[in-house]
């Protein structure tokens, strides 16, 4: 019985201020002087009932952060096809890796699914749903804008970038989803991209606009998480010819964002980095030291990518196995190195292949290719992985605690991997992903929390 009041009566409570905030915030209540009064002091009895019970939640670690796996890693364009995929994969993954207890959800929502769900019908519907399966959102992949499986994705998926509304505002409409689906007590982040890509920008100071539309999106998220006291913040991600890329350059963006906030107080509290280990080992940075840097910077860890690249010597045998990893949907970022020292940025990997076949081309000793490989089994042959950079990631986390509560699993190539990594179901690699890490984690005295804590 006590377990009954602990649990339930808080989702109940939630569900009806969710459906009852849904209505005032999205303007669509049915005669609405008579009930917004009424509404409202649902919201008000909600907020005020869940300071005082909490959620069992069990996909959380002993030190206080949620763990998940990025849903990026399904199809889902529509609100239907993102909810189709979470009722046929997610919840296959949650009764192999956690049946028992809470299961925690890092839900990627494109543009249109977003708007979809905006819909206070069918957030409600979604938040009842969550409840009744026992599972929870704390984080929204906010990088991919629209499509994201099928069809060509390659640089596109830095469209529209930050010096656009559109990205702005479907930003912010994450984070009014996200306010909606929160369990009490729990804090929230959006991942987003670097700011823009590049090629985008060629040759010129980075616009003040796209500063301007970042500390627009840090006022919004102040006014929605301001009523609730919630702790919502944006995670920009580095990524191999993003806008910014390494450490120097996340350091040197965030110092002009800065600038350009002139003293905002909320500014370090509310954006930060999205740090995925797959993309700062392709840039061969040591990650102890990388994220040491940015903490001594203050600039907030809003999420830790758990994700892995390829890694190679260049040889001619090497190069042919490669050939296995063209594919025409991302973009495979190669980097190439000599003795440890970075040779040449190339954009994708076809292109790094064709020039290869230069004999004047200086291939260097190593190159690291931006393709998200499975945490749980090497790539086969004398291909390599970069999974000791998880390793060590997770090392400086054991050693430096509450600096990063989000982590999440974003292995989400797998529609594209080679035959002999796709050699089962997306749902059991998925699950064979939690095993490998899990364990990384305990290994680290990061256990899975009980239920009762």
């Amino acid at each position: 019985m006590q377990n009954f009041f602990r649990a339930k009566i808080p989702n109940m409570v939630k569900s009806c201020a969710t459906w009852a905030g849904s209505r005032i915030f999205f303007g669509k209540t049915q005669r609405q002087n008579q009930s917004n009064s009424i509404e409202l002091a649902c919201v008000w009895v909600g907020v005020f009932l869940s300071r005082f019970y909490s959620y069992p939640i069990a996909m959380k670690l002993s030190n206080g952060s949620h763990f998940a796996y990025c849903t990026n890693v399904h199809r889902g364009n529509s609100w239907s096809e993102t909810f189709g995929s979470l009722e046929s994969y997610v919840l296959q993954v949650r009764e192999k890796v956690c049946p028992d207890d809470p299961f925690a959800i890092g839900l990627r929502l494109g543009a249109e699914a977003a708007r979809e769900l905006a819909d206070p019908d069918k957030l409600f519907a979604f938040q009842q749903w969550l409840e009744k399966r026992d599972c929870y959102i704390f984080t929204i992949n906010g990088f991919p804008y629209g499509s994201f499986h099928g069809t060509r994705v390659k640089e596109e998926v830095y469209r529209p970038d930050w010096t656009t509304p559109d990205r702005l505002e479907y930003t912010l409409l994450l984070f009014e989803l996200l306010e909606k689906l929160l369990p009490p007590g729990t804090e929230g982040s959006v991942s987003t991209l670097p700011g823009s890509f590049k090629e985008f920008l060629p040759n010129q100071p980075i616009p003040k606009i796209l500063f301007q539309n970042l500390i627009a999106c840090v006022r919004g998220i102040e006014k929605i998480a301001k009523p609730k006291n919630l702790d919502l913040h944006l995670g920009m991600e580095p990524e191999p010819l993003g806008l910014f890329e390494t450490t120097a350059e996340t350091l040197d963006f965030f110092a002009c964002l800065e600038e350009e906030a002139e003293g905002m107080e909320e500014l370090s509290q509310g954006i930060g980095v999205n740090y995925d280990c797959c993309h700062l080992a392709i840039e061969r940075e040591n990650a102890s030291a990388g994220l040491s840097q940015l903490r001594d910077a203050g600039i907030r860890l809003s999420k830790l990518h758990l994700s892995s690249a390829l890694s190679l010597e260049p040889t001619e045998k090497n190069l042919n196995q490669l050939q296995d990893y063209v594919e025409e949907v991302y973009l495979h970022q190669v980097i190439t190195s000599q003795d440890g020292r970075i040779l040449e940025r190339i954009k994708d990997l076809d292109l790094a292949l064709e020039k290869a076949k230069d004999p004047t081309f200086i291939r260097g000793d190593e190159w690291r290719v931006h393709f998200h490989v499975p945490l749980h089994a090497s790539p086969g042959g004398e291909l390599q992985d970069t999974r000791n950079h998880v390793l060590e990631t997770l090392d400086w986390l054991r050693e430096n605690p509450n600096t990063c509560s989000h982590l999440e699993m974003e292995t989400y190539t797998w529609e594209v991997l080679p035959a002999n990594l796709r050699s089962d179901s997306v749902v059991e690699q998925v699950a064979r992903e939690y095993q490998w890490t899990l364990q990384a984690l305990s290994e680290r005295g990061m256990n899975r929390s009980n239920n009762s804590d």
